[in-house]
């Protein structure tokens, strides 16, 4: 019995110690590891920390070294006008006479941003920020201001290059828009509302942007750092302190900042400025095609497998195009191996092409891949039209009360039409002067102003002094033959 007492007292003072080692064990593992992990979670907030304070640092370097290169743009137009309400006990006395034989002026001012491009006063900004102003006011950070002189504009690329007399000015450094990547910081810098010299910081959200609406050449830089009017011009830069874009435009149903702001390439900014400041102008590359987007309903009916790319509905004659054998119904999807999505991304390529470059076009006709060598050539006779003078053009259509489209087969084949050279009415407005001069869909113009039109370039092209007379001769045929016919606004 005292032996059996004996085992059983051994037997319990190993298990219990066992146990209690085991116990021990995991006690021990346990405070270890909420140590290591406690010691862990210190050293990676530390590093945190010091990594967000390293970048604040560099946004401030940046922001530092920059500021004093970024101007603010005070511009004055003036303003003639007899529209200023008159008081109704003043309608017939000497207010009235004046204002319509002597119409009052007012001036008009508005704010932008610019930076400068070298230490003798070359300044960048946007065209729409100096466009039609008499005076420009140009204010440094160190409180100097100085008039300046418009060197040249260009509204196709919405870029304007100023000079001040000045020296040894501070200049920004210009980097490679080529280079930039999706998710990249970026710092943009203006005067947004007035407020001189803000700086927001974001990212670049995308590149490429195109088919907005902004101006002819889209290949925009969108940003999510934070742009309001009055930023338009100013730089975006990198964290190298580069500049890569120009501030350019807000996408807002607000009036103010949404989080997408749009930036001009820094290498379209330089290649138009080398030619402003030796040329005072730009010269525009010319391929000679009408073109639309390559839908994929209108891939189906090609038959392609291509998805992307810019159908030519036209060819003009003795063009660049027409020499080197393209045709209507060819689908370029490449400019020297680059694809080409859409047709704002071949518009802007061509109209940054020198004259005199040759291009290869890699084309799909009838399903088969080919390629054409293409000297682009200067425009003919002014054929080119900026957006903005394009939506003047169509607003002064649509208060005549019509509207019109190139005679495409499918349009040809609706309304029976006899002649596929110049342009069809498709649209008029009921009770408009165009209504009641007896024009109707289906009806071609093939004459503006004395001049014989083949297509929507020419017609526009014609149309263009008709914004000042107000009034239009057009030569038309209907089922009844040709005849002429003027609309003029009262």
């Amino acid at each position: 019995m005292v032996k059996f007492r004996n085992y059983f007292l051994i037997v319990f003072i190993v298990i219990c110690s066992f146990i209690l080692g085991w116990g021990g064990k995991q006690l021990w593992y346990k405070f270890h590891n909420k140590n290591l992990v406690a010691e862990e979670k210190t050293s990676l907030t530390s590093e945190s920390l010091s990594m967000a304070q390293k970048l604040s640092e560099a946004f401030s370097l940046i922001a530092e070294k920059a500021a004093p290169a970024v101007v603010y743009i005070e511009t004055e137009r003036v303003i003639t006008s007899p529209f200023r309400q008159i008081p109704p006990m003043e309608f017939f006395g000497d207010e009235f006479f004046k204002r319509f034989f002597s119409p009052p002026r007012y001036k008009e001012r508005g704010a932008g941003s610019g930076f400068i491009l070298s230490k003798d006063g070359y300044i960048v900004t946007n065209n729409h920020v100096i466009e039609g102003a008499q005076k420009i006011i140009v204010k440094l950070v160190d409180g100097r201001t100085f008039k300046a002189k418009i060197i040249g504009t260009d509204s196709f690329s919405d870029v304007a290059l100023l000079k001040i007399e000045a020296d040894n000015l501070p200049v920004l450094t210009l980097g490679n828009s080529d280079l930039l990547r999706i998710g990249e910081w970026v710092i943009a810098i203006g005067n947004p509302f007035g407020l001189t010299h803000t700086i927001t910081v974001g990212v670049i959200s995308a590149k490429g942007r195109s088919g907005i609406g902004i101006s002819d050449i889209e290949d925009f830089i969108q940003t999510d750092a934070a742009i309001n009017p009055g930023n338009s011009g100013g730089p975006l830069i990198n964290l190298k302190g580069e500049v890569i874009g120009m501030n350019t435009a807000i996408f807002t149903r607000s009036g103010g900042y949404m989080g997408i702001g749009f930036a001009i390439p820094i290498n379209i900014v330089k290649t138009v400025v080398e030619q402003l400041k030796t040329k005072g102008k730009v010269e525009r590359g010319w391929l000679g095609v009408v073109i639309q987007d390559l839908t994929p309903t209108l891939a189906e009916e090609l038959g392609l497998k291509v998805m992307e790319g810019v159908v030519i509905t036209e060819v003009i004659p003795d063009s660049p195009a027409s020499r080197a054998g393209l045709k209507e119904k060819d689908v370029i999807v490449a400019i020297n191996k680059k694809p080409i999505k859409n047709a704002s991304e071949l518009r802007s390529y061509i109209l940054l092409t020198k004259p005199g470059t040759e291009i290869v076009l890699d084309i799909i006709r009838n399903g088969q891949k080919l390629e054409f060598k293409v000297v682009i050539e200067a425009p003919k006779k002014e054929v080119l039209t900026s957006k903005r003078e394009l939506e003047q053009l169509n607003n002064f259509l649509e208060e005549l009360g019509f509207m019109v489209s190139n005679i495409t087969p499918e349009i040809q084949k609706k309304y029976r039409l006899p002649s596929t050279q110049g342009v069809v009415v498709v649209e008029v407005i009921p009770e408009s002067p165009a209504d009641y001069a007896g024009l109707s869909p289906g009806v071609i113009i093939d004459e503006v102003n004395r001049k014989k039109v083949k297509n929507l370039i020419e017609f526009y092209q014609a149309l263009k002094p008709s914004l000042q007379s107000k009034k239009v001769l057009l030569g038309i045929k209907t089922r009844y033959g040709r005849q002429f016919i003027t609309l003029k606004l009262d």
